[in-house]
């Protein structure tokens, strides 16, 4: 390692939500830690996220984030805070990631002269997929602070997938040489193992938050078509409901789904390692995603995979090789390609071995740390490259 490597760089990430760190981006921070970075994490305070950041010896600092909070007032103090954050710190790498961390962070980097800055869009929220003159005048604001945002003379846009790239591409909210596509955040592959689908009752399982725009509609929908032709399939839901989030289902609502017989709610799994391999299929109709971890984390597991054909879900499922691929919002739709895999021992069985391989492929965890490590060492050369390998294999 070199003399100017292990001089302890510093690296701030700037993230909405202490719990979505730890699973999307924690193995990155240790990696980089173990690679000779001084690591602050700018986060929400959540007790149980933020113990498991300061054992991997990453500094935390409270921000007033909280998802879903719209507000001027809350919005001040939040560009406050970060600001102070990089007025003390200094870091030499700001790496932002989701929307507002974006575009307050990537803003704030630019204008305080942070020397390098990445900048990770993992979708495009809420605001992109409703319509309406309040939306379009919101976008249109949004719009001009991730130009400014992603304009930084020294830094990055990773993207997760090509739709999402093409659009900042065509909206000229990005130039192609400052931007990159990196699929998904890496899953390990020997957490989550192939393992053969139980021998029980089958389940369909919907492992997201139980919002409108995760496809929990059309999942319901999908059940109560198949149970009401006699089907026999038990539909799980795990994941939380999402308050913040103007799509929230309420618990009320997943209660009544109960008491009619169509899903069984296990609520929020904090061990998606063990709880795939339930399933024997997986099944989230999302109407757009930047790249979601958990249809990776369910190909790792090698399940066959039912899902919508929008931008971020057909990364992942190649339709009739690991999965089915259903238009957006078409609950009867998710119905014919759920029944067909329930219908079809061998094609399940297909699918799954395939899901594997696509997963060890294309989303192992030590290739998406290389990975961005190389977009590190683009904006701060410090034979981060060689200490990669080490830190990986840690």
């Amino acid at each position: 390692m070199s003399e100017e490597f292990s001089a302890k760089r510093r690296l701030l990430f700037i993230l909405n939500d202490a719990p979505f760190f730890v699973s999307h981006r924690l193995s990155l921070a240790a990696a980089a830690r173990r690679a000779g970075f001084d690591v602050h994490v700018a986060v929400a305070h959540d007790a149980d996220a933020v113990a498991i950041i300061e054992s991997a010896g990453i500094h935390h600092h409270d921000i007033p984030l909280k998802r879903g909070a719209r507000g001027p007032l809350g919005e001040l103090r939040l560009i406050f805070r970060l600001a102070n954050i990089i007025r003390s710190l200094r870091p030499d790498l700001i790496h932002t990631v989701t929307m507002k961390p974006v575009l307050y962070g990537g803003s704030l980097a630019r204008l305080m002269k942070v020397p390098a800055v990445v900048n990770a869009v993992t979708g495009l929220g809420y605001l992109f997929l409703i319509e309406g003159t309040l939306a379009r005048l919101q976008r249109g604001i949004i719009k001009r602070i991730y130009r400014f945002a992603l304009g930084q003379p020294n830094g990055r846009a990773i993207f997760q997938n090509p739709d999402d790239l093409r659009l900042f591409l065509d909206e000229g909210l990005v130039a192609p040489d400052d931007s990159i596509i990196i699929k998904g955040t890496g899953v390990d592959m020997n957490l989550f193992q192939f393992l053969p689908e139980p021998a029980d009752e089958p389940i369909v399982m919907f492992p997201a938050r139980v919002i409108g725009d995760k496809g929990i509609h059309q999942f319901v929908s999908a059940a109560r078509t198949l149970k009401g032709e006699g089907l026999s399939a038990r539909f799980v839901i795990v994941g939380r409901t999402d308050p913040d989030n103007p799509t929230d289902v309420g618990e009320s609502k997943i209660r009544e789904w109960e008491r009619d017989g169509l899903v069984e709610w296990w609520g929020f799994s904090n061990d998606m390692a063990s709880t795939l391999p339930k399933a024997h299929i997986v099944c989230m109709p999302s109407y757009r995603e930047g790249l979601p971890r958990v249809l990776i984390e369910a190909a790792a597991s090698g399940r066959p995979i039912v899902t919508a054909d929008v931008p971020g879900c057909r990364e992942i499922v190649k339709h009739g090789e690991n999965g089915f691929l259903v238009p957006v919002r078409d609950g009867a739709a998710t119905a014919e390609a759920i029944a067909r895999l329930l219908a079809d021992d061998e094609l399940r069985h297909q699918m799954a071995q395939r899901s594997r391989e696509m997963a060890e492929r294309d989303y192992a965890m030590d290739k998406f740390i290389a990975k961005t490590f190389a977009v590190y060492e683009k904006l701060i050369p410090n034979s981060l490259q060689a200490a990669a390998a080490n830190s990986v294999t840690a």
